[in-house]
């Protein structure tokens, strides 16, 4: 079972299909053996929300939340370690702005 927030290792595919990486990834919730995910990078220079070594991070990265995947349990190696509060807040509301053009429906 992984939680909101896990940080984990996992086998996330290349946006334009064509192959995958073992990359750290946010758990953003698990349903019926689906896991949803948001990528993380290395590469600071991208929008998203930042995670410091202080947090956990192996170094300076930034959650992508414009990055998201569906995996299955079988595709993560292992959990790194858990977002604090504060960020989990920070990732949802991000997503919640991503997505509030779902609610502009006349």
């Amino acid at each position: 079972m992984h939680n909101a927030g896990d940080v984990v290792l996992a086998i996330v595919q290349f946006a334009d299909g064509e192959g995958a990486k073992i990359r750290p990834a946010v758990v953003l919730f698990e349903e019926h053996g689906n896991i949803v995910i948001a990528g993380i990078t290395s590469n600071t220079k991208m929008d998203g929300i930042p995670i410091t070594e202080a947090e956990g991070a192996a170094k300076t990265s930034v959650i992508k939340l414009n990055y998201l995947f569906t995996i299955s349990d079988a595709m993560i190696y292992k959990r790194l370690f858990r977002l604090s509060d504060k960020k989990r807040r920070m990732v949802f509301n991000g997503l919640v702005e991503h997505l509030g053009g779902l609610t502009n429906i006349s």
